[in-house]
């Protein structure tokens, strides 16, 4: 479990391909402490699992699924990635639940730097847009973010100076993709309304969320 606030950055060392997948090495100077073979840790947004360790580099084993629905497989010797230790029970939750689980893969559309630096995205999977709720949460490659504005499957999220300067979005294009974990409580809420009436399925969107009490 993580809260989408980034610890630190690393470079990717390597990504080759092995028979169960690929195996993944990290340098991770910066990060605190020293994680435990098995530890979680959060990768622009995709939880991985401590394989080997020699600070600062890390391992990670990365499964076929891993590789199909995130961006981890499109990694290349020197890109930089956002990095985040597993949540303490005794930890601050500063940003919001984040599982590391990615749902999917959105496409930066524009970028606008007038009054505030604004990032608008596409998500890649519309069914994926019934969990954008309007001022809600979203993780955009592990980073928790504030959804300024949707519409369809397109949304946007503003971005702060520190958020510019510690993570990756900063060096982010149009045309770059990124791993998007929706909400987990959205994603729930919606769920158990489509369970709740299974023979009449219908959209579920911001207006039928706020008409129930849900937002």
């Amino acid at each position: 479990m993580f809260t989408g606030i980034i610890e630190t950055t690393g470079t990717v060392d390597s990504l080759r391909s092995t028979a169960a997948g690929a195996r993944l090495v990290i340098d991770a100077p910066h990060l605190a402490g020293t994680p435990a073979l098995g530890a979680s840790l959060c990768i622009n947004g995709v939880c991985q699992s401590v394989a080997a360790e020699a600070i600062p580099r890390l391992e990670f084993d990365v499964v076929p699924e891993t590789l199909r629905r995130t961006t981890i497989g499109r990694l290349r010797r020197g890109d930089v990635v956002n990095l985040e230790q597993a949540l303490r029970p005794s930890d601050r939750l500063d940003g919001h639940i984040v599982q590391g689980h990615v749902d999917g893969i959105a496409r930066i559309v524009r970028i606008d730097t007038g009054a505030e630096h604004l990032v608008t995205l596409e998500l890649q999977e519309p069914a994926l847009a019934q969990y954008l709720i309007p001022k809600g949460s979203i993780a955009v490659d592990g980073i928790s973010l504030t959804l300024a504005s949707i519409s369809d499957r397109q949304f946007s999220v503003a971005l702060i100076p520190t958020t510019l300067e510690r993570t990756t979005l900063g060096q982010r294009r149009p045309g770059d993709a990124v791993n998007i974990e929706t909400d987990i409580l959205a994603r729930t809420v919606v769920s158990l309304l489509q369970r709740l009436d299974p023979q009449r399925p219908r959209p579920i969107t911001p207006e039928f969320l706020q008409k129930h009490g849900f937002a």
